[in-house]
C-alpha cells in the first residue's frame, strides 16, 4: 500500500555531515580514582570510482599508494583504504512521473524492475520515489526485489496528454497562476537525501530517471544538493527526454532545469549524467551504474582541520596515473558528529 510523502508538509531539518566514528579505548590498570581514557577520531570517508580518461572504463586493480588526497589545498594522511565491491548498499530510485515522462513509464518500469533484480542482495536495502505534482514514496527501505517490482506497477503519470492524431499537445510543466506545481524534482531529491539517507551509514546513492526539467519546487538546486552532500550520497542522473513530446507542443515556462542541471547535481556528489538515446538504451545504462557501484574505492582520513564548524570542506582526490580520473564527491560539511 502507498504511502503519501508531500514534500511541502515538511520543514527543512538540521543536516548533519556523516562521518564515520572510530572510538578508541585506553585505560591503564585499575587502580582507585583512575578515570577511563576516551579518545574519539573522526574520519571523513569518501567512496569513489577512477575510470580511464579514454572510453571511461572502470580502473578497478588500483592500491593506496596511488591515491592522494587533498582537503582545501593541504594534503591529508589516508588512514583506511579498502576496493568496495561487496559493502552494503542504500539506494533510492526517484522516477520522473509529470506529463513529459508519461509515454516513458512503462520503459522505465521494466528497466528498473531489472535493476533491481540484478543489483539489490539480501544486505542492501532500497526505496523508490515517484515526482511529478506531487512527491510519493511508493516503497519503504527493503531487500525484496519481488517488492520493489510491484511497487513500479503502481508508477502512473500525472494525467494523459492530449493527442492530435499521435502528437501530444501543448502539455508538460507549465505553471498555474501563483506558485506552479509541474514536477517537484528538487523537493524529491531534498526528500530522499535529508528523510531518508542522511541517518543511514555506508554506501549511499540516488539514481534520478528524469528530463531534469523542474517546475514549483519549494526547494532550489543548491540545497538539494547541500542535502544529498550532508547525507553522503552520491546521485547518478539518466537524462531521459520524450523528444516528440516536446516537438509535439509540449514545452516548459518558466521554472528550470534540463541536462546542465543534472550534471549539476551528479558531479558535485560524485555521480555522473547518463543520457538515454537509441546507442544508449535504459537497461544498459542500469548495468554501467551497477557496476560503478560495485566497483568503488573508499578512502578514508582524520582531517587535519579538527574544527566541526559546519563549513564546507573542499576534497580533491589525485590518481599518480596521468591516463586515469577519479570520479568523487567535491568535498563534505563539516558538522559534529552525532556520535556520543
Amino acid at each position: 500500500m502507498c504511502s503519501s510523502v508531500r514534500i511541502l508538509a515538511r520543514l527543512a531539518a538540521g543536516a548533519a555531515l556523516s562521518f564515520f566514528a572510530v572510538h578508541a579505548y585506553a585505560q591503564d590498570q585499575p587502580v582507585p580514582q583512575t578515570p577511563t581514557i576516551k579518545v574519539d577520531v573522526e574520519l571523513v570517508n569518501i567512496f569513489f570510482n577512477v575510470h580511464a580518461k579514454k572510453g571511461g572504463a572502470l580502473i578497478p586493480n588500483l592500491e593506496k599508494n596511488d591515491f592522494t588526497v587533498f582537503e582545501d589545498g593541504k594534503q591529508q594522511t589516508i588512514q583506511h583504504f579498502s576496493r568496495e565491491t561487496d559493502l552494503p548498499l542504500t539506494l533510492g530510485l526517484l522516477i520522473d512521473i509529470s506529463a513529459s515522462q508519461t509515454r516513458l513509464i512503462d520503459i522505465e518500469r521494466d528497466a528498473a524492475s531489472a535493476f533491481f533484480s540484478n543489483v539489490i542482495r539480501q544486505k542492501d536495502e532500497a526505496f523508490l520515489i515517484s515526482f511529478g505534482k506531487d512527491t510519493e514514496l511508493l516503497q519503504d527501505y527493503t531487500n525484496s526485489p519481488r517488492l520493489l517490482t510491484a511497487a513500479l506497477r503502481d508508477l502512473r503519470g500525472d494525467g494523459i496528454t492530449p493527442m492530435i492524431g499521435n502528437i501530444p499537445v501543448n502539455q508538460g510543466p507549465v505553471p498555474t497562476i501563483g506558485q506552479p506545481k509541474g514536477t517537484l524534482l528538487y523537493d524529491a531529491v531534498y526528500l530522499a537525501s535529508n528523510e531518508k539517507l542522511k541517518t543511514e551509514v555506508g554506501r549511499k546513492a540516488l539514481i534520478l530517471i528524469t528530463d531534469g526539467v523542474d517546475e514549483g519546487s519549494t526547494y532550489d538546486i543548491r540545497t538539494a544538493i547541500e542535502a544529498a552532500q550532508k547525507a553522503d550520497a552520491i546521485i547518478y542522473s539518466i537524462y531521459y527526454v520524450d523528444r516528440a513530446f516536446y516537438s509535439g507542443g509540449g514545452f516548459m515556462i518558466g521554472g528550470g532545469g534540463g541536462e546542465g542541471y543534472l550534471r549539476k547535481m551528479s558531479e558535485q556528489t560524485g555521480g555522473h549524467v547518463f543520457t538515454v538515446d537509441k546507442k544508449h538504451p535504459l537497461n544498459e545504462i542500469f548495468k554501467e551504474i551497477q557496476d560503478e557501484l560495485r566497483n568503488q574505492y573508499s578512502i578514508a582520513y582524520e582531517s587535519t582541520n579538527p574544527k566541526r564548524d559546519g563549513s564546507f570542506r573542499r576534497i580533491e582526490i589525485k590518481v599518480d596515473n596521468p591516463e586515469y580520473r577519479v570520479q568523487a564527491r567535491d568535498g563534505y560539511y563539516a558538522t559534529p558528529n552525532d556520535v556520543q
